[in-house]
């Protein structure tokens, strides 16, 4: 017979002293940090411990005694049981200070910046329905929030088409409303799951790895064009062309309608055969030129990246070329380019773009776009980062006077690093989705670089997500 776990204590009426990482907030009990999610500032709460460290513990609020003048009433009925948009409870004006103190704390702390020169941070025009892309997953074991519980009612068919549980690769919560993506997405979504239900198609079992169903991914753009990719987990011709044939007389105006057969045990499509059903096998997305002179068209494959907010990737990408100051004699490289939308952005300011980027399909998109734009002074080069951007390649295509980078969240390689430091480029623009790592970049090149500037970019409203854009300035 096991040994009985010995329960957690109750901590009575805690005050919550501040915001912490992956939207939670914390307090402090005998000197002691604790995490407690869906809490904010001000709160005053009993906490049920339910998890120690040594350095820190984790808790639940499970009686608030008041609340705090800080907290709005969340708009989502899915809030609190869907792992997205946490800081629904917290005013528009409180999540921008709290990601603005998330980039001024980082270069501070990790970047060892004294002082840093932070400028405001740009906030998002909407903060609903503000996502190009989202991805559902169909599974036959909803999860059942505590209210359906305590309902008492007999939930036979627990067909879900939503979200992933945090930390339940297995559980689905089942989406009514999504306050992400505009329409016609949760239209789309709703059909689908009623059609069937309907026509009784097997919705995916994730931990047996069985049924039909697998994901829906909708991807929208800002001129009105919409893609729908249906996701299956084996081949059944007949029952899939009869759904998709009832979608696309349900919904003619979705412009790119495809298809994929997924066999494996995860869900990515990277490394599939995407097939075309109806229409183009992309949708068109546009964007003025840095110079306005001219409106930029890329096309969105299935695989296709592209930030996820359209109106605030265009504030994103315009504050990144006024810090790079490109002059019209100079090249500039563009790492970590993706499809080349950066590349393509600025391309009318520089002497040459040369954009360098992992995924060999991205960079395909970025050579076609810069084709239907009659953009004739970019490169692409498809590779691993480290192993291209190197001290042979700038010598081979032309030292860089300026460096545009957005890698991902865990930053650079120290290669890279090492690569722009030889570069001996004048100014480089790093973009990040992780102020951390991008601190930690910074702190590395500070022998060379000086900062000059840095900026947050609300691209996630609702969430702790924060964009930064910093200028680094060779020191002489």
């Amino acid at each position: 017979m096991g040994r009985k776990r010995k329960a957690y204590p109750i901590y009575k009426e805690v005050t919550i002293i501040d915001t912490a990482a992956e939207g939670k907030s914390m307090a402090k009990i005998d000197e002691k940090v604790v995490f407690v999610p869906l809490t904010v500032p001000g709160d005053v709460v009993d906490i049920q411990i339910n998890r120690k460290r040594r350095r820190f513990m984790e808790g639940k609020a499970i009686h608030f005694h008041h609340y705090s003048d800080k907290r709005v009433e969340p708009f989502c009925e899915h809030f609190g049981v869907c792992g997205g948009c946490k800081w629904q409870l917290l005013s528009y004006e409180d999540q921008l200070a709290n990601k603005a103190r998330t980039v001024k704390d980082s270069i501070e702390r990790i970047g060892k910046q004294e002082n840093p020169p932070l400028l405001p941070i740009i906030a998002a025009p909407e903060t609903q329905f503000y996502r190009n892309k989202l991805e559902f997953t169909f599974s036959n074991k909803e999860w059942l929030t505590q209210e359906q519980i305590d309902s008492g009612e007999d939930f036979e068919n627990r067909n879900a088409l939503g979200f992933h549980i945090p930390g339940r690769f297995d559980k689905i919560l089942d989406i009514k409303k999504c306050w992400l993506q505009g329409e016609p997405s949760n239209s789309i979504r709703l059909w689908v799951k009623e059609y069937a239900i309907n026509q009784e198609l097997a919705f995916f079992d994730l931990r047996e790895q069985t049924g039909f169903l697998r994901n829906l991914i909708i991807r929208t753009s800002s001129n009105g064009e919409v893609m729908c990719v249906f996701a299956f987990a084996k081949e059944d011709k007949a029952k899939r062309e009869a759904l998709l044939k009832a979608f696309h007389e349900a919904f003619p105006q979705v412009n790119s309608l495809l298809y994929v057969i997924n066999e494996k045990r995860n869900d990515t499509i990277g490394d599939l055969e995407i097939e075309t059903f109806q229409g183009a096998d992309y949708i068109v997305e546009e964007m003025p030129s840095y110079d306005r002179e001219k409106i930029l068209k890329f096309k969105i494959g299935p695989k296709s990246f592209y930030q996820t907010n359209s109106v605030q990737a265009h504030a994103l990408y315009r504050l990144a070329a006024d810090f790079a100051e490109i002059q019209k004699d100079e090249i500039v490289y563009d790492l970590y380019t993706g499809t080349g939308t950066i590349a393509q952005f600025i391309a009318s300011q520089a002497k040459e773009v040369i954009g360098i980027e992992y995924v060999e399909a991205a960079i395909e998109d970025a050579k076609k776009n810069a084709e239907v734009n009659g953009i004739e002074n970019t490169q692409f080069f498809a590779g691993d980062m480290k192993d291209i951007f190197t001290p042979a390649f700038l010598k081979t295509h032309g030292n860089a006077d300026v460096v545009i980078t957005d890698p991902p969240r865990a930053g650079m390689h120290a290669d890279v690093i090492d690569s722009l430091i030889t570069s001996k480029a004048n100014r480089i623009v790093y973009i990040s989705c992780n102020p951390a790592t991008q601190a930690r970049d910074i702190e590395v090149l500070s022998e060379h670089y000086s900062l000059e500037k840095i900026q947050g970019v609300d691209m996630f409203p609702q969430t702790h997500h924060v964009e930064s854009v910093a200028l680094l300035k060779r020191k002489v």
